[in-house]
């Protein structure tokens, strides 16, 4: 797992030992980014269930202002913190420990790019969209970013938002929802 471009370009994360943390793979990791590369440049991150960080520092190397890492696992944070460490933008991040639900009820500022990733099944990613619509967290002209099983049904999200864009990368799906309701 390495970062794909920017200031920390070619740097490798540490990833997780057991299966309790499951990485973005490359794969994905490369169509996403491919798809919001030019919403990033001074853009403020969410990396929620952020697991290795890998999203959030992917955002930090091509130029985003900031970004915070939210995770309910200390293994987890400490992994984020490693991979700041070794990409050299801790300065430009916060880490914060416990549940991401709760960190979106109580979430201060809205954020421009928010990454979802949370473990599938148990409803965390229709809690977490419904939070963040609910609380208007994503900033006008902002991306949503959603990892989720490819066989999912859509996730249909009230005006401004209009209907997100669906890519597939075999059984992983990421879906991305504009603020002002584009695609």
């Amino acid at each position: 797992m390495r970062v794909i471009t920017g200031s920390a370009r070619g740097r490798r994360l540490k990833e997780p030992e057991g299966q309790e943390t499951r990485p973005t793979t490359d794969r994905v990791k490369e169509g996403l980014f491919s798809a919001v590369q030019f919403a990033i440049p001074g853009r403020k991150v969410l990396d929620l269930f952020a697991g290795t960080g890998q999203l959030g520092i992917e955002c930090l190397s091509r130029g985003a202002e900031s970004a915070v890492f939210v995770d309910s696992r200390p293994q987890a944070l400490a992994l984020v913190r490693e991979n700041l460490r070794r990409t050299d933008l801790e300065n430009r991040a916060r880490v914060a420990q416990g549940d991401a639900l709760a960190f979106l009820d109580a979430a201060p500022e809205g954020f421009d790019l928010i990454f979802l990733d949370p473990p599938y099944g148990g409803g965390l990613l229709e809690g977490a969209i419904e939070r963040i619509v609910k609380r208007d967290l994503l900033l006008p002209g902002g991306i949503l970013s959603a990892e989720h099983p490819a066989d999912a049904p859509p996730i249909l999200l009230p005006p401004p938002w209009g209907t997100g864009r669906t890519y597939r990368y075999g059984k992983i799906a990421v879906t991305l929802w504009r603020r002002d309701g584009g695609t």
